[in-house]
């Protein structure tokens, strides 16, 4: 049961760091000169690397606030699972934690769907999609599989 409980904890905590460095790295989409990101565009013109905030569309807010919800409904569902390991009676499931944490994974589909349907697309095809993205898209089934290890998880002693 403690190797049970040690990868759980270890999964928990992989996902809370792919979903804080994913919501937080400036790559989402790249090119050659550029990266995108939720919160800055930066550039590499005219010998100097230039940041700028990225634009106000509403579909970019929406990104932003779905990923920071992820990101806290991640560490609030860790939260929750180490209280209920002390609390919880025994043969009790951590069903508290669960919808805490398949939130979370809703959250980052949500927000990760809306990026690919809403980002500009360029016609020669130079941009693509950086490594934060993929992380999004990463921590997506991660989440929704630690919260179901959680809805099947029972308290024994």
């Amino acid at each position: 049961m403690l190797a049970v409980l040690a990868g759980v904890v270890i999964l928990h905590l992989t996902e809370i760091i792919i979903l804080i460095i994913s919501t937080s790295v400036n790559a989402w989409r790249t090119n050659n000169k550029a990266s995108f990101d939720l919160w800055y565009t930066c550039s590499t013109l005219n010998a100097g690397y230039h940041c700028e905030g990225s634009s106000d569309a509403d579909w970019l807010q929406a990104v932003q606030a779905l990923m920071v919800l992820a990101t806290l409904f991640c560490m609030l569902s860790f939260i929750f699972f180490l209280c209920q390991l002390f609390t919880l009676v025994k043969g009790g499931r951590f069903f508290f934690t669960a919808v805490f944490q398949v939130l979370s994974s809703l959250f980052v589909m949500s927000g990760a769907i809306i990026y690919t349907v809403m980002s500009p697309d360029e016609k020669d095809g130079s941009n693509s999609y950086g490594y934060a993205f993929v992380l999004a898209w990463l921590a997506f089934p991660l989440t929704l599989i630690s919260g179901l290890i959680y809805i099947i998880l029972r308290k024994k002693e």
